[in-house]
């Protein structure tokens, strides 16, 4: 019978668990460099059998959120050196989320103020970015009218996501997750609703997919396939992702291309939930499962029970928890004891006012009675 706490081979690495920290934005770097307070929080959890780090832009560009550290400089190397360091020090293994937010930015983060970039030039609505407000001042903002990349953009934001993969390895990560999830610019450029190119990178399921594909595939030829992961949101709603004609067929095409693909892992993040996800998730779930042979890892909304229920059903392989870690850094412990779990403080979740370390590493580990 599996347990979350069982040992798993991932690729060519022995994780002590099958729990895995999601990746989670926190905004916590002034200057978008980590520090030693990250590599705190980081290590702290790093009982995890792997870590996945925040998302990390590949470019000033890629940059949707005030205080999120990047890497795509020596600066930036040096900073994630400590974090991995420190996750290393401590039996754990960590893979680099790499990003780059599309049309979910605001000028202000742009250089020259520009507007950020996507697929198009539809901008996200009902929904924010962290970014500088018409007061000079930090919080949400609305997303900022995107213009359309040119086709040698493209190319060249594919090449910015193989750059920060080399930097991860100098960095000291065992591998980088490319962010394909929740409605950033691999997602606008699969939407057929967001994507009106009619270039080599729009109109069909094959053409939209392209530049995903290529990306991986770029990365993989840098620093090996099985250092490779991709994260990915199946009809997923997050950020003013709405429906779109051929959905179901895009999805099911972008399950047989990465089936072709020796990949670390591919990360399946399904909402509201993995156990409330649309039947056509479902759908796309357990067809995957059937033809990709690699390892899968889920998020959404697991506890223990549910956890433990899915792995022995063989759906998947290693399970992704979120908001959980926040207030427990020992969530390994907390879950393999059945002790109880803190509840964390959402005031705290984002935002570096004050002091850093509250609400992010000053979480205690539970103490028996």
């Amino acid at each position: 019978m599996k347990t979350l706490f069982t040992p798993y081979t991932l690729a060519d690495m022995e994780l002590k668990n099958r729990v895995v920290m999601a990746p989670m934005t926190r905004t916590r770097t002034l200057n978008d460099v980590a520090d030693e307070v990250v590599a705190l929080y980081y290590s702290q959890r790093a009982t995890a059998g792997l870590l996945i780090s925040e998302g990390l832009p590949v470019s000033e560009e890629g940059r949707g959120y005030l205080y999120t550290p990047g890497l795509y400089n020596d600066e930036h190397v040096k900073g994630w050196r400590l974090v991995t360091d420190a996750v290393h020090a401590k039996g754990g293994r960590i893979f680099a989320q790499l990003w780059h937010v599309g049309r979910m930015s605001h000028t202000s983060l742009q250089m020259g103020n520009i507007a950020p970039v996507s697929s198009g030039t539809i901008p996200a609505t009902n929904t924010t970015v962290f970014a500088w407000t018409e007061s000079g001042e930090p919080g949400p903002v609305a997303p900022s009218v995107p213009r359309m990349l040119d086709t040698h953009e493209v190319k060249r934001i594919t090449d910015d996501f193989v750059k920060s993969a080399q930097l991860a390895m100098d960095a000291g990560f065992d591998g980088v997750e490319i962010m394909a999830a929740n409605g950033f610019i691999f997602d606008q450029f699969l939407s057929s609703e967001l994507n009106s190119r009619t270039d080599e990178y729009g109109g069909s399921v094959e053409n939209r997919q392209r530049f995903l594909l290529e990306t991986i595939d770029a990365v993989s030829s840098q620093i090996g396939s099985n250092k490779v992961a991709v994260r990915l949101s199946p009809f997923g709603r997050i950020y003013d992702l709405a429906p779109y004609e051929g959905e179901e067929e895009t999805w099911s095409k972008i399950g047989e291309a990465l089936s072709l693909r020796r990949l670390a892992y591919v990360h399946l993040y399904f909402q509201p939930t993995y156990a409330t996800a649309p039947s056509v998730a479902e759908k796309f779930r357990a067809d995957f499962r059937k033809s990709f042979g690699g390892t899968i890892i889920a998020a959404g909304g697991f506890d223990r029970d549910v956890a433990e229920e899915r792995l022995n059903n063989n759906e998947i392989d290693l399970v992704a928890f979120g908001v959980p870690f926040i207030a427990n850094p020992d969530l390994v412990e907390r879950m393999k004891h059945g002790w109880p779990l803190a509840e964390s403080d959402r005031a705290t979740y984002y935002g570096v006012s004050g002091s850093p370390e509250k609400g992010y590493t000053d979480y205690p580990v539970y103490q028996e009675q």
